[in-house]
């Protein structure tokens, strides 16, 4: 099987051109071909289908194998990939996922590469029912939770997949793995949930570690960058526009009414054949 490797901002996946091949031999072989020491590795793969109303489909697979709605660094490189591999040759892409449609909106040289990819994000929810979070009152803004005996407060909303947020002072004012982990299986949380420990440097900038639901830590994450750029927004008054600090690169996020705008670039890190007999 021919692949892509790709990242966004540090955020690994492999590129699969599902045109070409069954997904029912690639779907098994999906956690042993993401681990770092005896597959490719990556935070995910994800697979370009045919769609029957849109330009195209996009599953996404986490790294443990389970299937996920979207995933927003993810729908940068794979926009990049269908464009550059021939796929679907459009500027602006109506993208099919288990989310939603989505749009991305590609910035080409003259060379015909892709250099930068904004999509929209909608679909926006913030009742708890939509998030999937077993807290009172019409949304999930500044509520509690406690792990190893400890309080803590965050905010979840709902981007296609399900971002929980908590506000820092400092940047290791948690274990981001240890706490990250315990708050994604969290019994507040029945179908679990992405953290974002998100720390303000200004009114338009911040930065933020996150633990991605079914993938662990990653160094970047496209939905978790929006949500916590729209929380920052909307619970502590920061501007609509704020530049996003990964641990892996940097993404800009733009607040609008009923949706985000995510930007940033999408890079080929490599691309290779591997044997799934063998996997």
């Amino acid at each position: 099987m021919e692949f892509t490797k790709m990242h966004g901002a540090g955020n690994d996946f492999l590129l699969v051109d599902g045109f070409k091949y069954n997904l029912d031999e690639i779907v098994p072989k999906i956690k042993k071909l993401c681990d770092r020491r005896f597959g490719v590795g990556g935070d995910g793969l994800i697979i370009a289908l045919p769609s029957t109303e849109y330009d195209v489909k996009m599953f996404y697979y986490n790294s443990d194998g389970s299937q996920g709605e979207m995933c927003g660094n993810g729908i940068r490189c794979f926009s990049k990939f269908v464009y550059e591999k021939g796929i679907v040759k459009k500027n602006t892409l109506k993208i099919e996922t288990l989310a939603g449609v989505q749009t991305a909106v590609l910035e080409v040289n003259e060379n015909d590469i892709v250099e930068k990819i904004e999509i929209e994000i909608g679909n926006i929810k913030y009742e708890p029912k939509d998030i999937v979070v077993n807290v009172e009152g019409d949304n999930a803004f500044n509520k509690k939770l406690t792990v190893d005996g400890k309080e803590i407060t965050f905010s979840s909303v709902f981007l296609g997949v399900p971002h929980t947020v908590i506000f820092i002072d400092k940047e290791d004012e948690y274990d981001v793995n240890e706490i990250g982990s315990k708050i994604e299986v969290h019994p507040i949380f029945p179908k679990k949930t992405n953290v974002n420990f998100v720390l303000p440097l200004s009114k338009n900038e911040i930065k933020i570690f996150t633990w991605e639901r079914g993938a662990g830590r990653t160094l970047a994450c496209g939905t978790g960058s929006s949500s916590s750029a729209l929380l920052c927004h909307k619970l502590k008054g920061m501007s609509d526009v704020i530049k996003v600090n990964a641990e892996g690169g940097q993404l800009e996020v733009q607040v609008l009414e009923d949706r985000v705008k995510l930007r940033g670039t999408a890079e080929i890190t490599f691309e290779g054949i591997v044997d799934l007999e063998k996997y």
